[in-house]
């Protein structure tokens, strides 16, 4: 499990490594060409259950933990879901990744 922060004092979000990388992949593409948007997401019961947005933008502090040792590989049509999705009013929400086949 990796970690996404956000702020200062900074938000934690607690995603898989592989799903971290490819939600990487896409928020700084989006933060490098100066575009702001939304990020959706969920949390779990330990954090009481729902759901949160939060709004990327590129003067926030933003980090990526990762706790593999090794970087996953990416797959493209997922980045591109993503990226469509992170292009909408809705924002980035987190979509199951396409089969490969």
């Amino acid at each position: 499990m990796g970690k996404l922060i956000y702020g200062t004092p900074g938000v934690e979000i607690e995603f898989d490594d592989r799903v971290l990388a490819h939600l990487r992949v896409v928020i700084v593409t989006k933060l490098r060409r100066g575009e702001s948007f939304t990020m959706q997401y969920a949390y779990g019961p330990e954090a009481g259950a729902g759901h949160a947005s939060l709004w990327m933008h590129p003067s926030i502090p933003l980090q990526f933990k990762f706790y593999g040792s090794k970087e996953p590989a990416l797959n493209r049509a997922w980045i591109e879901a993503l990226m469509l999705g992170a292009s909408t009013t809705v924002g980035l929400q987190l979509l199951p990744e396409p089969d490969l086949s």
